[in-house]
């Protein structure tokens, strides 16, 4: 049988994007299907990209050579660089979205991208070949072949749309779905579960009164996504958010029509996102809270709508429109388009290998909300892992798996794999070991390399990183030769921050390390010229030395686990002395390694100690 193509991707969303568009730009010959050219890169829910934790998976996307950041980039509303105040290593970037230029951008990209073929079609059934995927059919009876499959049909199988007791099938804004796709998958022996996530009302925005609201500007510097962006929107051009909190009102009508809600009437089934809450959820969850924040966010350019987030939420129409006249400002507001929750079918995702392809079918790939994950960024870094290893696959080279202390897109795709998880997941710096290491300044030195390896990255930009990383290291160099003296200009610089004048002398690399203290100011003092973003990576690398190297340490303690692999056919019931409990959760989860397995709730230090003697001994042969 002839293959129609190297790879297909289901699906046009976020993940999507990036698995075509990486499979392409390897010289597979792809096909994008989905079920509209129009939605491609749509943003059914935020208009924005980035934020804690995923803001670094945009940057980590960037360094592998995907699109997000770059377009991210192009049509950003705002640049905002949050938790400045704290460590480098819960910094992140976020940008407000044009979501009606974003989607544009990714339309061009992809219908305009060599070797990627454009379809619109609905998948109804995978197709397979002695048990490995083999292509897909689609609801008009034709058939596709090819030689692997790329699932990322975000919430858009057997998804329904829910206004309190009001139920229609349909993914994001009531667009086609099908039963039949997750019916195929489960016929083929994957389990799938229901999940639920949902949007808050758009309002005019020249219906809102934002006098009555806080303001939320960016940041006034040049910070981007992409390190090929080389121009974003001055900031001057940039567009506020607002901030604004619920009234007492507010919560009163809520809660005197949570029966009326979908989540509490017994019509929800999936379970929702424990981090986005819909807004009845807080007040039943949060008792506590006299008020709960709401941003403001401009959807676009060319739509005069505000997006609510904080708000989502399944009440009847009527309901929301008496809620959301009691917000400040929003007295005399026009609802342009009512909240409803969406309800949809999930591939459990301890299904999945590292790589992200499926131990139960072979050739097939899954990616995105599709593995129970919510938002666009940690779609789009498993989206990009997914294409790159569905070629590593078809040329039979080793997949790439990004290890916990070198990719928030690792910790996410470990999680998944190892841990499974029974609600939307959503990535926070919180689950990351190592995110001191996983930082927003450091991606390219984390994955760059990686990316050119494997053939994302050019010889152009690959040349770009490595003078970066001459510069950094010259700088360094003549921080440690520099001596600062007692009386001399940079000494001054020092008192002004509120230090003792300088005994004698002492190097720059040192004064460096002193809280407050810049590389590009004490070497302006001594009249020595620095590039802004390499005396930065110098103030980190030198300020947090110390922390940094004690985390590689602990790092490789983890890699000597995940070193260690497990067969595939291993049988834990011929292991002796595991628990009960250590042995049914081996079985259910199938780790891939002893780092894996000890990630595994329920498996305990002693269930370890005695699986690593089992794999020693049948790899002596006893």
């Amino acid at each position: 049988m002839k293959n129609d193509y190297d790879v297909i991707v289901i699906g046009g969303g976020h993940a999507g994007i990036e698995a075509a568009l990486a499979c392409a730009r390897l010289h597979k010959k792809t096909l994008l299907l989905t079920l509209s050219i129009e939605n491609i890169g749509k943003m059914p829910c935020n208009p924005s990209v980035g934020g804690p934790a995923k803001g670094i998976v945009v940057k980590e996307i960037d360094a592998l050579g995907g699109q997000m950041p770059i377009t991210a980039d192009a049509t950003a509303l705002q640049f905002k660089m949050l938790n400045t105040a704290k460590g480098p290593g819960v910094q992140a970037l976020r940008v407000q979205s044009d979501k009606i230029e974003y989607k544009k951008m990714m339309q061009y990209v992809c219908l305009h991208q060599e070797n990627l073929d454009v379809r619109e079609g609905m998948a109804v059934e995978l197709l397979t070949e002695n048990h490995a995927a083999s292509g897909v059919k689609l609801a008009d009876g034709s058939v596709i072949h090819s030689a692997a499959v790329i699932l990322t049909a975000g919430t858009y199988m057997a998804a329904v749309n829910m206004i309190s007791s009001e139920v229609t099938p349909g993914g994001p804004d009531r667009e086609k779905t099908t039963d039949a796709l997750s019916q195929s998958l489960r016929d083929l022996g994957l389990k799938t579960f229901r999940l639920k996530t949902g949007t808050p009302p758009r309002v005019l925005t020249s219906s809102i009164d934002f006098s009555k609201a806080k303001a939320e500007p960016g940041t006034d510097a040049f910070v981007r996504f992409s390190e090929t962006t080389e121009k974003i929107r001055p900031f001057a051009e940039q567009v506020p958010c607002y901030q604004i909190y619920t009234a007492p009102q507010t919560h009163e009508i809520i809660l005197a029509n949570l029966q009326k809600s979908s989540m509490y009437s017994g019509v929800v089934k999936g379970v929702g996102p424990r981090y986005c809450p819909s807004i009845e959820d807080k007040l039943v969850r949060f008792k506590d809270k006299p008020r709960h924040i709401l941003f403001l966010e401009p959807e676009s350019l060319s739509m005069d709508t505000t997006y609510v987030q904080g708000f989502s939420t399944s009440l009847p129409r009527d309901i929301q429109e008496q809620m959301t006249h009691t917000l400040p400002g929003f007295e005399h507001c026009i609802i342009k388009k009512y909240a409803y929750a969406i309800e949809y079918d999930a591939i459990d995702p301890i299904q999945m290998k590292q790589s992200l392809e499926s131990k139960i079918i072979p050739g097939l790939f899954t990616a995105g909300q599709v593995n129970g994950t919510s938002g666009y960024e940690e779609a789009a870094g498993q989206g990009i892992i997914a294409g790159i290893n569905a070629v590593m696959k078809l040329d039979s080279r080793v997949p790439l798996v990004l290890a916990r202390d070198e990719a928030y897109i690792g910790v996410l795709i470990d999680d998944l794999t190892s841990k499974g998880t029974s609600e939307p997941y959503r990535l926070l710096t919180s689950r990351a070991e190592f995110r001191l290491l996983l930082r927003h300044d450091n991606a390219d030195q984390r994955l760059l390399e990686k990316g050119y390896q494997i053939g994302l990255i050019s010889e152009e930009r690959h040349d770009a990183y490595l003078q970066k990383m001459q510069k950094i290291k010259e700088m360094k160099d003549t921080l440690s030769m520099t001596q600062i003296h007692q009386g001399s200009a940079a000494d001054a610089y020092l008192q002004n921050l509120g230090y003792e004048p300088l005994a004698g002398s002492e190097k720059a690399s040192e004064l460096v390390r002193r809280p407050k203290t810049e590389t590009a100011e004490i070497l302006k003092a001594e009249g020595i010229a620095s590039e802004a973003e390499i005396a930065r990576q110098c103030d980190i690398e030198i300020k947090y030395q110390g922390y940094i190297q004690k985390a590689i340490r602990e790092a490789e303690k983890l890699h000597s686990l995940d070193s260690q692999k497990i067969p595939q056919d291993m049988d834990y019931n011929e292991v002796g002395n595991l628990s009960i409990e250590g042995r049914q959760k081996l079985i259910r989860f199938s780790p891939e390694t002893l780092g894996q397995a000890s990630r595994i709730s329920g498996v305990n230090p002693a269930d370890l100690a005695v699986l690593a003697m089992h794999l020693k001994q049948r790899k002596e042969g006893k």
